[in-house]
């Protein structure tokens, strides 16, 4: 909780404020985004669903030669509901699976300590709660087994270009020559498809941004007023970059606080907050990540309208 109040503070004290995507995910935003995976303006989940459920054999048959027993590790896991046909196609030709899902919602670890062990009674399991590098750390210290690691849902775009390349370099400095990535890519496309789905006309999208205030004012002691920000996405077309902000509508004086100690924050009528963006990729600058982060592409797996892509790296 510490942590979330000095993450917090400093982002709504910086110029340009801004918040951390990451706490979107407790309870309330698990539920919305999986609301906001079935709408028909966010094409995301939908094409990497089809990737998956179609294409998860030939994901097996392109990752060998992994050794008979190997870890396959979920970055941002969620409800494992696309990860689970990978699951499964191992598990159809080989019993030595350990699957490691890591997410920093433990909404999402009990959820499956509590599914999986129903749904696939002998699977070796072992989630973990928290940060994706710091997880991944500790478990390369622990496991010397080969890698395959899951970064799916275009997960790679919440994160400028930049940084993005700095965790792909993360990743491949806890795993070792021929262990493997298969990482996830928004695809550019139209414009107009792109940005529906980050304005999707139920509105989900506008309450999993908002439903960050309500979670600041539930365990900060925070007193937003959420009728008095809106949502507001936008997409440049040559960058790649999808944003999304809170804007207050007045000025306004918020506070929130942790313990005894209280913070306040004032916000200029129209000021916008950074909420998320979420990168869009061509294929050759998906080469070029893998090329100046340590990794050899594999193999490209498309849905088929060629919108997504899951593509699956080696590191050399």
């Amino acid at each position: 909780m510490k942590e979330f109040f000095e993450d917090v503070r400093k982002g709504l004290s910086s110029a340009p404020k801004y918040l951390s995507s990451k706490y979107f995910y407790d309870a309330v935003g698990d539920e919305l985004f999986q609301q906001l995976m079935s709408v028909e303006e966010y094409y995301l989940s939908r094409c990497e669903l089809e990737i998956l459920t179609a294409q998860s054999d030939d994901v097996v048959a392109a990752s060998s030669p992994l050794e008979e027993e190997f870890d396959l590790i979920e970055l941002g896991a969620g409800d494992a509901s696309k990860s689970i046909h990978l699951i499964n196609a191992f598990l159809s030709v080989r019993k030595n699976v350990r699957y490691v899902p890591i997410d920093i919602s433990e909404n999402i670890i009990n959820f499956l300590n509590e599914t999986l062990p129903q749904t696939h009674p002998g699977l070796n399991l072992k989630p973990l709660r928290g940060e994706y590098l710091e997880k991944l750390k500790i478990h390369s210290t622990t496991s010397s087994t080969q890698k395959l690691v899951l970064f799916l849902g275009s997960n790679i775009g919440n994160m400028d270009p930049s940084d993005a390349e700095s965790f792909c370099k993360e990743v491949g400095a806890f795993l070792k020559p021929g262990d493997q990535l298969l990482i996830g890519f928004d695809l550019k496309k139209n414009p107009h498809q792109i940005l529906a789905a980050y304005n999707d006309q139920g509105g989900l999208t506008r309450d999993f941004n908002l439903n960050l205030l309500t979670r600041i004012n539930r365990e900060l002691c925070g007193n937003f007023n959420l009728d008095q920000f809106s949502h507001y996405a936008t997409y440049d077309p040559l960058s790649g970059a999808c944003k999304s902000f809170l804007v207050s509508l007045r000025e306004q004086a918020v506070r929130f606080s942790f313990e005894k100690e209280d913070c306040d924050v004032f916000f200029e009528k129209n000021e916008p907050v950074f909420m998320e963006v979420s990168m869009k990729y061509n294929v050759q600058e998906v080469s070029n990540l893998a090329a100046r982060t340590g990794f050899k592409i594999k193999n490209h797996f498309y849905d088929s309208k060629k919108w997504f892509l899951d593509s699956l790296w080696e590191k050399i």
